[in-house]
């Protein structure tokens, strides 16, 4: 069967870089939502906390309490309190949400800085600093995120500026209804690295730890080293003589004699379709014929295959990101921690 193997000291590679930047563990917060970008939710969170990383985000309540034990402090991006766990806040993305969250509830307000997301807007700051005292609830920090940060232009400044004034005046509406010292943070991965000293409370780092940042080639950073690595089993192999055709449309015509393999990983396991008749693997064997939902086709008699190692390779074939390739890949496809 196809499975994934982690690599946990690529992985503690990874957080050493993030760290060296942070000068802090406590700084890190890990972003663990959609089942860690694919990696596995508690494989992840398990190594995660060996590592010594205590704070983490997530997008769902589900998830929080899934890594409750794991972590000290984690931030809930996109739902509402099944409980009122001192280990967990919640994020106010828009002002009428207020109201929905039960009095004495752990908020992070979100701003948003140009987004145009999430997030409540500029003019609505002293509104929402009102509604949360009226509810009842405990504001511990003001965030925003980057649309841009990945990529060279000036908007990562911007935001950036408009977020330094919004600090400013956060301060001064925290004393003016009385709560207590606010935290504040923006940077995610790729704003880290472009920080030159990082100053923030916190930073919610996702894709680097997982060693598939992406950047321009002016900002771009060669130290990360991808955690996942992809395999799947042979099924089946055939001889096919010159100009048979193979898969779904018979989209793949062979132009000499070859020995193909079927191996069990397709579409329905988080195989990219767009792969079909345009993808190699990291040894160079060549996919024929159309992802189907549970197979997939190679030049290759090898009893196991692997499909891939970087995501950040692999996302090319199929014209995409790294994100969208990891996060695909099925939950109930088993995930083994290892040291390589």
């Amino acid at each position: 069967m196809a499975y994934i193997t982690l690599n946990k000291n690529n992985f503690f590679h990874n957080l050493d870089i993030i760290v060296d930047k942070t000068e802090n563990k406590s700084k890190v917060a890990l972003v663990l939502k959609d089942n860690a970008y694919g990696h596995g939710l508690l494989e992840i969170a398990s190594m995660a906390k060996e590592y010594g990383i205590t704070k983490c985000v997530v997008q769902t309540s589900l998830e929080a309490e899934m890594i409750k034990d794991f972590f000290d402090y984690t931030l809930v991006l996109a739902d509402y309190p099944i409980d009122n766990s001192s280990k967990v806040r919640y994020t106010i993305n828009d002002i009428n949400s207020i109201t929905r969250f039960q009095k004495g509830t752990k908020v992070e307000l979100k701003i948003d800085t140009g987004m145009h997301r999430n997030g409540i807007a500029i003019d609505e700051l002293y509104s929402a600093f009102k509604k949360i005292k009226e509810q009842g609830l405990e504001l511990e920090a003001i965030f925003t995120h980057h649309r841009s940060a990945d990529e060279l232009s000036s908007e990562w400044y911007w935001q950036n500026a408009i977020f330094k004034k919004i600090k400013i005046e956060s301060n001064r509406l925290s004393k003016e209804f009385n709560f207590k010292q606010l935290r504040f943070h923006s940077s995610n991965s790729a704003s880290l690295f472009r920080c030159n000293h990082f100053k923030e409370d916190m930073v919610r780092v996702g894709i680097a730890a997982y060693g598939c940042l992406d950047m321009p080639n002016s900002l771009a950073l060669n130290k990360f080293k991808p955690v996942l690595a992809l395999y799947a089993s042979k099924i089946s192999s055939r001889k096919l003589i010159k100009g048979s055709k193979i898969g779904y449309g018979a989209t793949y015509k062979f132009q000499q004699e070859c020995m193909v393999s079927n191996y069990d990983f397709g579409y329905g396991d988080g195989f990219l379709r767009a792969n079909s008749n345009n993808y190699k693997t990291p040894k160079g064997f060549e996919l024929v014929g159309r992802v189907s939902m549970d197979n997939s086709s190679f030049i290759s008699e090898d009893e196991e295959l692997l499909i891939f190692n970087s995501a950040t390779v692999a996302s090319k074939f199929a014209q995409t990101i790294s994100y969208e390739v990891l996060t695909s890949l099925k939950k109930d496809i088993k995930r083994s921690i290892v040291e390589l």
